[in-house]
């Protein structure tokens, strides 16, 4: 039996791109109950509708994760059982609120650290990223890749992978640490804060030239979020997780000008005009992840992006641009 069944899950930044997903799978395992903690200054009400008609009762509160006192009430009064940690300020916005993303982000991880510390709740699935390895110093990146940061993102990242750890170490509570590596698919943010392929498509709908930062030899190890949201459960159904990191990833790495190629075919736009710009401070130049741990515990790791993986991504968002 798996073993979110049964229990009462909180999905601490449940309504956003990954952790919408997250929800929608953590259903299917005929959880007792499912409440979503989420700020939503990225996060939309949108991203659960799915989840909605999955589940009517679906309870989502407005609030700050990393405000002890508030999320401590929520799990005491909803007697839940395990907390997910999606809740994150991303990568772009540190590099204008370096001081204000580093504080939310470790006061996010330490406060959940502290109700499984507590015995609030009884255990803590913590999602890092694949950025506090920087760029790849060797390939595949392996856990014990060293933590290169070059963003204030990353730095909170890999504060928060330490607090977790410390607090297993130092307090034995239950707790293991997912570090997906580049997510795409549909929910992606399309504003202000977008990732390369919802640009590249917005760009393209429009008849765009195509920006891309530095050369577009910079790779990534691009992964389905859908795969992404199957491995999280699955690290959390695990009881060989316990106090452990693992990385979740195809282990192939595809370049910049490799996506944009690929995405442009799918769209029919033959030989778009591309424009290379100056790298984005902080930007990592390769990354590729080592995955035998999680084929060795889980059994899998996720698939390589596929054509109708891309399909679907590019599809959801031609749906949503306003043309």
């Amino acid at each position: 039996m798996s073993r979110v069944t049964g229990k009462r899950i909180l999905v601490a930044g449940g309504a956003g791109f990954i952790g919408s997903h997250v929800v929608d799978r953590l259903l299917l395992e005929r959880p007792e109950r499912v409440i979503v903690v989420d700020n939503f200054f990225l996060g939309h009400d949108d991203n659960l509708q799915d989840a909605r008609k999955t589940y009517s009762s679906l309870e989502v509160l407005r609030l700050d994760a990393g405000d002890f006192s508030s999320i401590f009430e929520v799990v005491r009064e909803n007697q839940v059982d395990a907390v997910l940690n999606l809740a994150v300020v991303p990568l772009p916005l540190s590099l204008r609120y370096p001081s204000w993303t580093l504080k939310t982000n470790i006061d996010t991880v330490t406060a959940l650290c502290e109700l499984v510390r507590l015995g609030a709740v009884r255990e803590l699935l913590h999602v890092s990223s694949s950025e506090v390895y920087g760029s790849a110093r060797y390939v595949p990146m392996s856990e014990e890749h060293p933590h290169d940061v070059t963003t204030p993102y990353a730095a909170s990242k890999s504060a928060g992978d330490q607090i977790v750890s410390s607090y297993v170490k130092t307090f034995g509570i239950t707790a293991r640490t997912v570090r997906p590596f580049n997510n795409f698919g549909p929910r992606q943010n399309l504003g202000s804060y977008a990732g390369v392929i919802p640009i590249v498509v917005n760009r393209l709908a429009r008849d765009l030239p195509i920006q891309i930062t530095g050369d577009g030899t910079q790779t990534r190890d691009f992964v389905f979020v859908k795969e992404t949201a199957r491995g999280i459960v699955d690290v959390f159904n695990s009881d060989n997780c316990q106090g452990m990191t693992l990385n979740f990833a195809t282990g192939v790495e595809t370049s910049i000008n490799e996506i944009v190629n690929q995405i442009a075919n799918l769209m029919g736009k033959n030989s778009p005009e591309i424009q290379f710009v100056p790298s984005r401070d902080g930007d990592v130049v390769r990354h590729c992840a080592d995955t035998s741990r999680a084929k060795q515990i889980l059994g899998y790791s996720a698939d390589p992006m596929s054509t109708s993986q891309l399909e679907e991504t590019v599809a959801w968002y031609l749906g949503r641009f306003k043309l």
